[in-house]
């Protein structure tokens, strides 16, 4: 029997239940939560993670500093252990959010150490193990251990710690969290509805290069979806911010590429001519947006969200399906996508 992907199909699958759980976790963590915030009153925020957990962190900051107006910035942690007085401001009040799906790895548990030696600020954790030891080395830990998967690949842990993230900007920013609740009946919509999508594209062997684009709070979702691309199924994959894409990686186009688009409610327009364009140099086109975009109907898929959730609310909506995607894209490049080649779960070194 053919076992391969049968963990990461299961755990990409199992989000609207995992989202579920991961709302309730923050609602019985957010009074500790808000009172570290009103002890502390930061007045910067440093998001920091390795892999996976450092686009989760772009994104995390880029919501964060929209929702509250308090500059956020997001670093791999590496780069505050090598070099902190880059990433440590030391006129500031910073607050530091570690994130991690393991909570050992060695970098970002390095990062935590070096900070709380060098400054007085707090220390938040996004975890999904409650008991590992940066949740532990935290002020405050937001560990959600049922999101813990047996795949090397992230899927259920990353949206289920950005649900955790995107909460906690929600309710700095004093944001109604109750329609978070939808957001599993979101997924379980979206899985159903555009998995024979997902497998189209993934299957054509037509497709040689994949590349994701998007900009503002999209950004670092459209590097996760590289990154699947990549470890699952070893195909070429890039990100870029949308329009950026125009200056100079537009080069790579051709008729065996994918283009996938995040689209933005404020650029819709801008980023649907960046689409258009690169159909007209031959690409096939993939788009996700809220609500269907009439001038791309033509040359592209579209992928409508339809979630009726504020934007902030929305982000994490955009990965499952293109989770499904990489998964079908390994599955018929003959690999495990449960198993990438040259990668483990935890990353652990010695700094």
């Amino acid at each position: 029997m053919d076992d391969r992907g049968k963990n990461t199909f299961q755990e990409i699958n199992s989000q609207p239940e995992v989202w579920a759980e991961a709302i309730n976790v923050y609602k019985a963590g957010s009074k500790v939560v808000g009172e570290l915030w009103a002890e502390n009153q930061p007045d910067q925020i440093i998001f920091i993670g390795c892999g996976s957990t450092y686009y989760l962190a772009k994104t995390a900051s880029a919501l964060f500093q929209y929702m509250t107006g308090v500059p956020a910035f997001a670093y791999p942690a590496s780069e505050l252990v090598l070099t902190p007085e880059v990433v440590i401001p030391d006129s500031r009040k910073v607050l530091l959010v570690a994130i991690s799906r393991s909570g050992e790895t060695t970098e970002t548990s390095e990062a935590i150490s070096l900070y709380q030696k060098r400054t007085a600020g707090k220390v938040v954790a996004i975890t999904c193990d409650s008991q590992s030891t940066i949740a532990k080395q935290a002020d405050v830990g937001l560990g959600l251990d049922t999101a813990k998967e047996k795949s090397i690949a992230q899927t259920r842990s990353f949206t289920s710690m950005l649900i955790l993230a995107q909460s906690f900007g929600g309710d700095i920013a004093s944001q109604e969290l109750k329609d978070m609740e939808k957001l599993p009946i979101v997924a379980k919509r979206l899985l159903f509805e555009y998995r024979p999508l997902a497998k189209k594209f993934g299957e054509s062997q037509q497709i040689k290069k994949f590349f994701f684009l998007g900009s503002g709070l999209l950004n670092g979702l459209a590097n996760e979806a590289m990154l699947k691309m990549k470890e699952m199924s070893l195909s070429y994959s890039e990100a870029f911010h949308v329009l950026e894409f125009r200056h100079g990686p537009m080069s790579m186009i051709d008729e065996s590429s994918l283009v996938v688009g995040f689209i933005s409610d404020h650029a819709t327009a801008q980023e649907a001519a960046v689409l258009k364009d690169m159909h007209n140099l031959g690409a096939k086109i993939l788009s996700l947006s809220e609500a269907p975009i009439p001038e791309l109907a033509p040359i592209a898929e579209g992928i409508v969200l339809n979630t009726g959730l504020p934007e902030w609310m929305r982000p994490v909506t955009y990965l499952p399906v293109l989770q499904l995607l990489a998964y079908y894209r390994s599955m018929s490049n003959g690999l495990n996508p449960d198993r990438p080649t040259n990668l483990d779960a935890v990353v652990k070194l010695t700094l």
